[in-house]
């Protein structure tokens, strides 16, 4: 067991700026108990595994396995300490009033983009509980037991190598149809290459992540948002993001359109506003029935 302290000098909102690495109840790689929060992932080490608790404003953390010196050596980046907000200005009065009452609300990154673009794909339009599901059992199939005296059944999610011997029976049992499953073995092909996203950042670094088949716009922000904090990474093309962003700043339901064109003071921080924005709380009416989960391995 390797151990690290640290202070982060302001505010910091952990959950909150965790939380966005969590892929559902019951996520493999992202669990919560007593002793604090476990999060398994692959390094280049190979794969690690961090608990994480705060204490009297310090952060303490302890990490196993081959990838434990990488995960505790990006602890801070992971918590937000790379995240430069200093020249944001709230342009909404929402914006304004989540700003100031929670200004431990950082942007955190990973530094690593493999685990984050599996899960990302996973997503692609289906619903949550689809992908989530997909996400366990792919993990428990075929990701390694997360190092050290993790809460049971924690799994590391699977690497490339592993994800590129996974035969076509198994992915339909795991509930990826045949899209999915070709962006992600596409994505596995070259994903030495795609680690470099996360150095590049910006606009760069979504442009690399889009050169694989099946990776768009939408995808490579959710993996921007969480490999390298990319402040202005807006998840265009999102089921909800846009209606929610409209209801909570004028009371109506935006398209894609509205959206970022309601966002585009903000450039370059047009998703730290929509986080401030989501972080408000106010949800739009739903006026339609939730969408049935499709279950693929009955397909």
């Amino acid at each position: 067991m390797l151990e690290r302290r640290w202070s982060p000098g302001r505010a910091l909102e952990f959950s909150a700026v965790v939380r966005p690495l969590r892929r559902g109840p019951g996520d493999p790689a992202f669990q919560v108990d007593a002793r604090g929060t476990w999060l398994a992932g692959n390094t280049v080490a190979g794969p690690g595994t961090l608990c994480v608790r705060v204490a009297g404003g310090e952060v303490l953390a302890a990490g196993w396995g081959p990838g434990a010196d990488v995960l505790l050596d990006g602890l801070p980046a992971l918590l937000g300490a790379e995240d430069d907000d200093s020249d944001f200005t709230a342009h909404h009065p929402v914006v304004a009033e989540v700003r100031r009452r929670r200004p431990g609300l950082r942007l955190g990154s990973t530094g690593r983009v493999w685990d984050v673009l599996l899960a990302a794909v996973l997503e692609q339009k289906v619903t949550g509980t689809e992908a989530h599901r997909s996400w366990r059992e792919l993990a428990r199939r075929f990701g390694v037991a997360a190092p050290g005296p993790a809460p049971d059944g924690m799994r590391v999610p699977p690497t490339a190598a592993a994800v590129l011997g996974i035969p076509s029976w198994e992915w339909h049992k795991a509930g990826v149809d045949h899209a999915r499953r070709r962006a992600i073995i596409g994505a596995a092909q070259v994903a030495g290459r795609l680690e470099g996203a996360a150095q590049l950042r910006g606009v760069a670094g979504r442009e690399l992540l889009r050169k694989v088949p099946g990776v768009g716009v939408w995808t490579a922000a959710e993996v921007a948002q969480r490999a390298w904090g990319d402040p202005d990474a807006v998840s265009i093309g999102d089921f909800h993001l846009a209606g929610l962003v409209g209801y909570a700043l004028t009371g109506a339901v935006f398209d894609d359109a509205a959206m970022i064109a309601a966002l585009g003071p903000y450039a370059p921080q047009r998703h730290r506003a929509a986080v401030y924005i989501l972080a408000a709380g106010l949800g739009k009416p739903r006026k339609a029935p939730r969408f049935s989960p499709r279950d693929y391995r009955r397909m």
